[in-house]
């Protein structure tokens, strides 16, 4: 390490040798009900679950105050999704009425792509929604 402090002048950053990425997580709940279409087995019942979704974002560049995203705007808007899924039946809900099963897996890359729409710019990307239908049952959506 004092080899590699000594090659470096006062005025280059370690950010030239080390690139990295700043990231931010926010985690939501709500309540839904759904049944999965074309499954053997009591899921195709229907039943409800206590969902948890981590909605992760990522960025290589902060903003002139030094936030990666404003954490008050990613809230509002997981906070407008949760509205439109919370205390529902999600079969009866777009996309998920015949376009999609209501699977965890589809519901984690519903809310990636909303909140996508929303929130990515040229400087950040939400890239990983995580939903939980149980404490032990995930499923992750992620984009490149």
């Amino acid at each position: 390490m004092i080899i590699l402090a000594s090659c470096i002048s006062a005025s280059t950053s370690i950010e030239t040798f080390m690139p990295g990425q700043f990231e931010v997580m926010i985690e939501r709940n709500f309540s839904s009900a759904h049944q999965l279409r074309g499954y053997k087995g009591k899921c195709e019942n229907l039943h409800g679950h206590n969902y948890k979704i981590e909605i992760y974002a990522r960025g290589r560049e902060l903003n002139n105050i030094g936030l990666l995203v404003d954490f008050v705007e990613l809230k509002e808007a997981a906070d407008d999704l949760v509205t439109y899924l919370d205390h529902k039946n999600l079969n009866e809900l777009e996309p998920f009425v015949t376009e999609q099963n209501p699977s965890a897996e589809n519901v984690a890359r519903f809310v990636l792509e909303r909140l996508a729409a929303r929130i990515d710019d040229d400087r950040v990307k939400i890239y990983k929604v995580r939903c939980f239908e149980t404490p032990t049952s995930v499923a992750t959506y992620q984009v490149e």
